[in-house]
């Protein structure tokens, strides 16, 4: 199983991290200790939003589509 996740932080909210993972949990601990340089500045982080797919094509391609401006504009919508 892979999973798209979006994390908010929780220090400045209006952040939002989107990612691909295939353990969700061990994933959020490696944001909250700092080993991503994407979102080390805005720890602690918790997760918003976790779908899970069985095709790991659909979910590189869902997670892409979720960083682009119509994609943050669905999530925004849809999602959180």
């Amino acid at each position: 199983m892979k999973y798209v996740y979006l994390l908010r932080s929780r220090s400045h909210p209006a952040k939002v991290y989107t990612g691909l993972t295939d353990n969700p949990t061990r994933r959020l601990e490696e944001h909250n200790t700092g080993k991503s340089q994407f979102t080390a500045r805005h720890v602690p982080w918790k997760i918003e939003v976790t779908i899970g797919f069985e095709d790991e094509q659909r979910a590189a391609k869902f997670e892409r589509y979720l960083k682009t401006g119509s994609g943050i504009a669905f999530a925004r919508k849809h999602l959180y």
